[in-house]
């Protein structure tokens, strides 16, 4: 099955801590990038390891501890609060310019989006959300954005430009549990597209207890593997220890673009209806 590739798509990966989102993420984003789409990666998670991921071995600044960019874009010193301060800064230049490039994939590290998703509490957080909305609704890219547990700090406009909201599960109630809230909180937020993808499966038994968890939003596996955690070990990417991961998240990326075509023409239907 050859699978059309859009150019635009805006993705959000959450899950509980340890699932594996960061892995899926970067995986995601290499598969997209080998079939030369542009793609923007975002790495929202505090405890930031999406470079690392990607084997990118240079210091990526996060944006929040952009003092001086900040104090430019917003007209008030970083930290104030109850200050005035822009609320929409000029942010259409920072992809290109403070993300970093890797082929024709940008990596951009946020840095700790405090309250983002409770309003504008300070100058960080305006510079970001204004980012993350630039992102999401005038880039004609790929975004994939790692998140931490929840989505809430999204924030309802920006999580309603979301495409998907993909949460990876482990086997194990305490990371099912965790889907489920996050899965209702992203349903709240307006994200219609759901999906839920499993993590390191040992066992056909396995796979199945998770796809019976969640049997309308089941999007695929990937399987536990020694020589994924080798290359963490080696700080290296995880499909050059174990190249057939690419073939899984190939896998994924048709699914769900299968379910995406059936959502659309279903949507479709009904405005014709």
């Amino acid at each position: 099955m050859v699978v059309e590739y859009p150019l635009k798509m805006k993705v959000a990966v959450s899950g509980k801590g340890g699932t594996g989102k960061t892995t899926f993420s970067a995986l995601l984003g290499e598969i997209y990038s080998r079939k030369g789409k542009r793609v923007i990666l975002v790495d929202a998670d505090p405890d930031a390891n999406l470079a690392r991921t990607l084997g990118i071995e240079k210091e990526i600044p996060p944006l929040i501890e952009l003092k001086e960019l900040i104090r430019e874009r917003t007209g008030a010193e970083p930290g104030s609060s109850g200050s005035f301060f822009t609320l929409n800064p000029r942010v259409e230049d920072i992809p290109d310019r403070f993300f970093h490039r890797r082929g024709n994939i940008l990596l951009g590290v946020m840095g700790s989006v405090r309250g983002g998703g409770k309003g504008c509490t300070c100058p960080e957080n305006a510079f970001l959300k204004s980012l993350l909305q630039h992102l999401t609704f005038e880039r004609e890219d790929i975004l994939i954005m790692d998140m931490e547990a929840g989505v809430e700090h999204l924030g309802r406009g920006t999580a309603q430009g979301m495409d998907w909201l993909l949460v990876l599960v482990e086997p194990g109630r305490k990371s099912l549990d965790t889907a489920e809230k996050i899965l209702s909180l992203g349903k709240d937020l307006g994200i219609k597209k759901l999906g839920v993808v499993g993590n390191k499966i040992k066992d056909k038994a396995e796979e199945e207890l998770l796809k019976n968890s969640f049997p309308s939003l089941w999007l695929g596996f990937l399987p536990w593997r020694e020589e994924i955690i080798s290359a963490d070990l080696k700080g290296i990417p995880p499909w050059e220890e174990f190249p057939s991961l690419l073939e899984w998240g190939e896998k994924i990326i048709e699914k769900l673009e299968v379910v995406n075509e059936e959502k659309e023409s279903a949507r479709c239907h009904l405005r014709a209806g």
